[in-house]
C-alpha cells in the first residue's frame, strides 16, 4: 500500500498480469491514491477531477477512462470486492459466513499492516478515521457505496440460492445474503470504534475481528435454515 492512501488492496496476490495490465493498474492506483489524499485533506466537494488529473500529469478524459465517476475514484474497489466475494463463496466446503469473515479479516490485515508500517501511528489512525467520516458525510459517496452493497447482495443471493436449491430472487437467499454482506458494516462500525479508542495496532485486528466473528454466528444460523429446506 502506498503511504498516500488509507484504502487497502483487494487485488488477488496470485494473479499474473502482463506488462500492459501492470501499467494500467499503476495508473489506476496513482489516480485513486491521489484523489483519496486530496479528498481526505480538503473534502470531497472541494476537489475537482481536473485538479486530480493535473496533479497526476494526465488529462481529465484519461481519469474518466479509468473511473466512471468522481465517487468511483474514492470507492474504487467495487469490482475487486465482488471478485473476492465470488471466490469466497465458490468454495462449497466452507460455510458462507466463515468464508466471508475470513475474506474481511484478510482485508483488515492489509489495513493494520499499513498502519503498523507508518512512522506515526496516531496520524495513520486519524487518516483512516477521516476516510470513513468523508464517506459518512457525503451523500453521493453514501449512495455510491449503497449501489456497491446492493451488487454484493445480488451476487451473494445467487451463490446461496445455487447452494441450497432456491431461485436467486426467492426471499430466503435474499435475506441471508443481506445478512452476509452486512458483515462488512459490522467490520466498519467496529473499526471506527477501535480507531476512536486508540486501540494499539497490535490488537486492532483482533478487536475488530471479534465483532465480525460474533455476527457471523447469526449469519451461519440463517445458512443452516436454508440448507434445511
Amino acid at each position: 500500500m502506498s503511504d498516500r492512501t488509507v484504502v487497502w488492496d483487494h487485488d488477488d496476490p496470485g494473479e499474473q498480469l502482463g506488462l500492459r495490465e501492470q501499467k494500467k493498474r499503476r495508473m489506476r492506483r496513482l489516480l485513486s491514491d491521489t484523489a483519496t489524499e486530496l479528498f481526505v485533506e480538503r473534502g470531497f466537494a472541494a476537489v475537482q477531477v481536473a485538479e486530480i488529473a493535473r496533479v497526476c500529469g494526465v488529462s481529465e478524459k484519461t481519469v474518466f477512462n479509468y473511473f466512471p465517476s468522481k465517487e468511483a475514484l474514492l470507492l474504487d474497489r467495487g469490482d475487486a470486492t465482488e471478485a473476492g466475494l465470488r471466490r469466497a463463496l465458490a468454495d462449497y466446503t466452507t460455510p458462507p459466513a466463515a468464508a466471508v469473515a475470513t475474506m474481511l479479516d484478510r482485508e483488515l490485515g492489509r489495513l493494520t499492516d499499513w498502519i503498523a508500517a507508518q512512522p506515526d501511528e496516531r496520524a495513520a489512525y486519524d487518516k483512516t478515521a477521516r476516510f470513513g467520516a468523508l464517506i459518512a458525510e457525503t451523500p453521493s459517496l453514501r449512495a455510491h457505496q449503497r449501489k456497491q452493497q446492493d451488487a454484493l447482495v445480488a451476487l451473494a443471493a445467487e451463490s446461496l440460492a445455487a447452494r441450497c436449491g432456491f431461485e436467486a430472487a426467492d426471499p430466503e437467499p435474499r435475506i441471508a445474503a443481506t445478512a452476509l454482506v452486512g458483515l462488512t458494516d459490522i467490520q466498519a462500525v467496529a473499526l471506527r470504534r477501535e480507531l476512536a479508542a486508540r486501540t494499539p495496532v497490535a490488537h486492532l485486528r483482533a478487536a475488530v475481528a471479534a465483532d465480525v466473528t460474533r455476527a457471523s454466528t447469526v449469519v451461519a444460523a440463517l445458512d443452516a435454515v436454508l440448507r434445511a429446506r
